[in-house]
């Protein structure tokens, strides 16, 4: 019994000496051009799926339905996510390009199933925007924005995928006097 305590505390101390051996070489690409380990990726991808299904579980999604809801959270799509997220019409744009990893098309219908029914989604995009994703790109703009300016873009983004181009550029277009928000003019 002691052998076996011995050995895998010897074995702890190794594995422990070489993961801060391999933290401190510097050897892990960091720069967004290089791709994660397929089995970096799944760890982190794991992680945040599952601490996001943690999170949601207690988020009570409002109605969204109100047209006024479209028009406030419109305007706020195309000025802080559409350079990323994109808008209809729109396949890829430089930040969509160059962020690793790359930002979801929100105009694109998302796949059957894809986090479970519009209630479901809405509560993700809801937690995604209020409180960002670590080392992605995605801000937290729940610094800056109240729960109902943040319900407001999770009402367009649930209606996005369904407008053209031309609906798009109504919903989000500037009321007069208006020059655009946070992101206009970058």
């Amino acid at each position: 019994m002691k052998t076996v305590l011995k050995t895998l505390t010897v074995a702890a101390v190794l594995a422990v000496l070489g993961a801060l051996t391999f933290l401190y070489s510097g050897l892990y690409p960091m720069g967004a051009d290089n791709k994660h380990f397929k089995l970096t990726y799944w760890a982190l991808e794991t992680l945040r799926e599952r601490s996001i299904a943690r999170d949601i579980r207690d988020i009570k999604v409002p109605p969204l339905v109100d047209p006024q809801l479209l028009l406030a959270g419109g305007q706020d799509y195309n000025d802080m996510c559409s350079s990323c997220h994109l808008q209809p019409g729109k396949t890829q744009s430089d930040l969509s390009i160059a962020l690793y990893p790359q930002p979801p098309n929100l105009s694109l219908q998302p796949a059957k199933g894809l986090y479970g029914d519009a209630n479901a989604r809405a509560a993700r995009h809801f937690w995604y925007i209020k409180h960002g994703i670590k080392a992605s790109g995605m801000p937290a703009w729940g610094m800056t924005h109240t729960d109902d300016r943040i319900w407001a873009m999770v009402a367009f983004i649930q209606k996005l995928p369904t407008l053209t181009p031309e609906q798009y550029q109504i919903l989000t277009a500037p009321e007069d006097g208006e020059t655009g928000g946070p992101m206009a003019g970058m």
